[in-house]
């Protein structure tokens, strides 16, 4: 999630890679899962709820997965995405802290621009993905995976410290707000209704804290993982509920859950964290080179850089590539195999496309089998496919960009 045009067509790799595809039904442990705000508000409204990341999530509510897809691609749909991280670095250090820590050039963001990163380790791989907002506020706004959490603190928690032992400005902030999604093409109509800043001054991967149907000190960042235009909230969690019952007085949208989270980004090209990506993929390897800042990659003084930068001239071994995909619905793990049956990699996520109505996926294969247009098989149920590799997004994305 970046700045401009070149981002628009491959942001959004937000959503934690869901347990067995989409969580696991809740059991005799759910008292030990951390609730959201909005925990009892979902039950209410016939939210499903599973256990995700550590947290009892939505999987779905009283419509079905697919009416949610469709309703959010055509009207608008809510998402409680409260279990991400959100953490505050503060300190005339903090732009020194991040770049220490991810591959994007966040010197560079204007007063309330945001990015799409990546943490990176030493030899290339990637912990986890994140955005980073510059407010005008005088701190850094990190929104990062739940499933994460803990792997996240402690790198930027270390690093404050080891920037402090050195006489460093820099701290660190867990936040508790809650954190809702409004996503589709009616969303900047429906909030529209609810603010006083004019929202066709807000572009894509831009922020503003504004009053939204009377909370005030709400944070609304354009930004999404459906592939459609729509906001991220950052809210006081004592006024979730209050402003969820707002946006949804309005008839144009609809609460929806994880299923549609994972269809819908799917469509759109954008990764799960731990299926599509993780530590023993890089940023060139994940077709994610575009994260690498351009001062970055020629100053090499991100985590891995030595690793990441020579793949940016050279055939990797193994790219994130699209699928279309013929016969049954191709899962995650499922092998890809050449036309000659021999097997060349595997499908990191797929799903039927509700848009589509055709089967779509991703995974991994051999450089040499990553052009577009290259046809591959797949086995599904130790029965093989023809399937082809496919630009993506799937379903083109309608990020919302000033003209």
């Amino acid at each position: 999630m970046q700045r401009a045009v070149s981002m628009v067509s491959r942001l959004g790799l937000r959503l934690q890679a869901l347990p067995l595809a989409l969580g696991r039904p809740l059991s005799c442990t759910q008292d030990v899962l951390r609730r959201t705000p909005l925990y009892d508000f979902h039950l209410a409204h016939g939210g499903k709820m599973v256990a995700f990341a550590g947290w009892s999530l939505p999987v779905q509510y009283r419509d079905s997965h697919v009416d949610s897809h469709l309703h959010t691609r055509q009207h608008c749909s809510l998402f409680d995405v409260s279990h991400m991280l959100q953490t505050k670095i503060f300190g005339s250090d903090r732009v020194k802290m991040m770049e220490s820590l991810v591959v994007g050039d966040i010197a560079e963001l204007k007063p309330n621009q945001g990015t799409l990163s990546l943490f990176t380790n030493e030899a290339g791989g990637i912990l986890d993905d994140l955005i980073v907002t510059n407010t005008s506020e005088g701190h850094l706004y990190v929104v990062s995976n739940a499933g994460c959490r803990e792997k996240d603190l402690t790198l930027m928690q270390d690093k404050v410290r080891e920037l402090q032992n050195i006489g460093g400005d820099v701290g660190l902030e867990v936040m508790d707000n809650a954190l809702l999604a409004l996503q589709g093409p009616t969303a900047a109509q429906v909030l529209q209704a609810g603010v006083a800043d004019d929202l066709r001054k807000l572009p894509f991967m831009t922020s503003a804290v504004m009053e939204v149907f009377g909370v005030s000190g709400c944070r609304v960042t354009r930004c999404g993982y459906t592939g459609e235009d729509g906001v991220e909230i950052s809210v006081p969690a004592a006024e979730a509920v209050r402003l969820a019952t707002a946006l949804l007085e309005n008839p144009e949208v609809k609460l929806a859950g994880l299923a549609a989270r994972d269809s819908l980004r799917l469509e759109a090209g954008l990764c799960l964290y731990g299926n599509d990506i993780d530590e023993h993929t890089t940023p060139v390897e994940g077709s994610l080179s575009w994260t690498l800042g351009k001062r970055r990659r020629a100053a090499m003084d991100f985590p891995g850089a030595s690793v990441i930068v020579p793949q940016l001239k050279s055939k990797v071994q193994q790219r994130r590539v699209g699928l279309m995909c013929e016969g049954a619905p191709v899962r995650a793990h499922s092998p890809i195999l050449s036309t000659e049956g021999t097997v060349i990699g595997a499908v990191t996520s797929g799903c039927p496309s509700p848009c589509l109505k055709k089967n779509v996926a991703m995974g991994y294969v051999p450089y040499e089998h990553s052009r577009p247009g290259t046809p591959l098989l797949v086995e599904v149920r130790r029965k093989q496919q023809v399937a082809v590799v496919s630009k993506m997004p799937f379903v083109p994305t309608n990020y919302y960009t000033l003209k």
